[in-house]
């Protein structure tokens, strides 16, 4: 039999993989998509959609536990049941995966299910439900994504130890919880426990918790966690990890330079990521990595040739959002190359990628931080206005959070925006277009918002920015 042959092969099939397929399928290129374990790879399974599945039960259970305040009443005992919680979550990765297994025979692109290795460029060998295969491309898009980092001196056991994946089906509901990071896996699965009924405390090795937001977006998110009933260590580490029949024994750093040794019922690791590169042929070809992340150009092109690596296996951030548009990006590029004269492909700017955590209250950002404005030499100015300041947020019971912008005070170049209070990861979007359109402070003011709603308060924030806010 003659070897499959394509214009282009997709290794690995998450937001990346399986969006640069349909793009190419959109431009007329014969399209595959190689995939060792689900379609739409471990954010449609395992992360990001399952995860908010998850959440939305926790979501839920806390308004219930709260409805009295809003005039209802509800008869009997209010608890969760963790194996329909779960149950629902993975019907919804299901739904999911069978969606885009849908659009994969729509584009007409064909799937092979098995382990796919670079064996030359262009050259693809396949080990799964077919036994043995080599496809050939002229182009192939690396997209195998990335897994859960484990304490070297603990690795997880899914019994006690948890990485992600054994949090989103776990075999008991814990007691006691640590949780050992505080980026947004980690704050997200502190959340949803925390609500669920856990006593969960969260370490974190820095000195304040989702160190990657602005230092006031951190400080409010502690304090509300705090007042939730969670335990928060920041410049906190973890000396010694060992798991039992019973438990989990945990001997903690402090501030102070002192150990603690502390019991849980179970731990959740989550300190990171590692890049699924190895095993892939990537090094035999040549193809310049650092630790493990493929180094790309901005058309997501690496230093050999056909060969174009997106997603969690290049730079960061490490988001599902900004791998879909590096497989866009990279496809277009390929197009291009192909003698597709209508794509005119552009490298990203990283410093428009929004980033969101689902927890309770939700945390959303795009930009510059305050400090990193005035570290990169910006003279600032910046706006915030409160959740307790907005009527639909009073209406609808949800008073924690606030919204902050930070301009440029020459030119009025929006900087970045942060936002903490509920549904902020619906409405960063309309700063990150502005963003992208390289709107100023002006254009934010100019425009009219819609009454009564929270995007009021993302108006109310670039008035205050600007010394004329409205409402407070």
């Amino acid at each position: 039999m003659a070897e499959p042959s394509y214009d282009l092969i997709v290794l690995g099939s998450g937001p990346g993989g399986y969006v640069a397929a349909i793009r190419a399928a959109q431009l007329g290129l014969k399209a595959a998509i190689v995939e060792r374990e689900n379609l739409g790879g471990i954010c449609l399974n395992w992360g990001c959609i399952p995860t908010k599945a998850l959440l939305r039960s926790a979501e839920m259970l806390h308004h219930m536990k709260h409805a009295d305040s809003f005039g209802l009443a509800l008869s009997g005992e209010i608890k969760p049941d963790l194996g329909k919680v779960v149950g629902r979550s993975r019907a919804v990765a299901k739904q999911l995966n069978q969606g885009v297994t849908h659009l994969m025979k729509k584009n007409k692109i064909a799937v092979h299910m098995g382990s796919g290795v670079l064996t030359a460029p262009g050259k693809v060998e396949v080990s799964g439900e077919k036994g043995k295969e080599t496809l050939s491309a002229k182009h192939v898009i690396v997209a195998t994504g990335a897994r859960a980092r484990d304490l070297p001196f603990a690795p997880a056991d899914g019994k006690r130890i948890w990485t992600y994946r054994h949090a989103m089906v776990p075999p008991e509901m814990p007691t006691e919880l640590l949780v050992i990071g505080s980026g947004a896996i980690g704050i997200e699965f502190a959340s949803f426990y925390n609500d669920m009924g856990a006593k969960v405390t969260v370490v974190e090795m820095l000195d304040r918790i989702v160190p990657v937001e602005d230092a006031e977006i951190s400080a409010h998110l502690e304090k509300s966690l705090t007042k939730q009933g969670m335990t928060i260590r920041t410049a906190t580490g973890i000396e010694d990890l060992k798991a039992d029949a019973n438990g989990v024994t945990a001997k903690i750093k402090g501030k102070d330079g002192k150990v603690a040794e502390l019991k849980f019922s179970h731990a959740i690791v989550a300190i990171g990521i590692v890049p699924n590169t190895e095993n892939i042929g990537l090094d035999k070809l040549g193809v310049t990595m650092e630790r493990g992340i493929v180094q790309t150009d901005g058309l997501m092109r690496t230093n050999v040739a056909g060969i174009s690596a997106i997603g969690d296996i290049t730079p960061g951030p490490w988001l599902a959002h900004k791998a879909s548009h590096e497989g866009i990006i990279a496809v277009e590029a390929i197009a291009q190359a192909l003698g597709n004269k209508q794509v005119h492909p552009h490298a990203m700017d990283k410093s428009n990628i929004p980033g969101c955590t689902y927890c309770h209250p939700q945390v959303a950002s795009v930009g510059m931080t305050e400090a990193k404005a005035k570290e990169v030499g910006h003279k600032v100015k910046t706006g915030k206005f409160p959740f307790i300041g907005n009527g639909k947020a009073i209406a609808l019971g949800e008073t924690d959070g606030f919204i902050k912008t930070v301009f440029d005070a020459e030119t009025g170049e929006l900087l970045g925006a942060h936002m903490i209070g509920a549904e902020v990861t619906e409405l960063i979007q309309g700063y990150t277009v502005g963003k992208q359109a390289e709107l100023v402070d002006e254009d934010f003011i100019q425009t009219v918002f819609p009454h009564p709603t929270l995007s009021e308060m993302m108006h109310e924030s670039v008035l205050a920015a600007d010394g004329r806010v409205i409402h407070i």
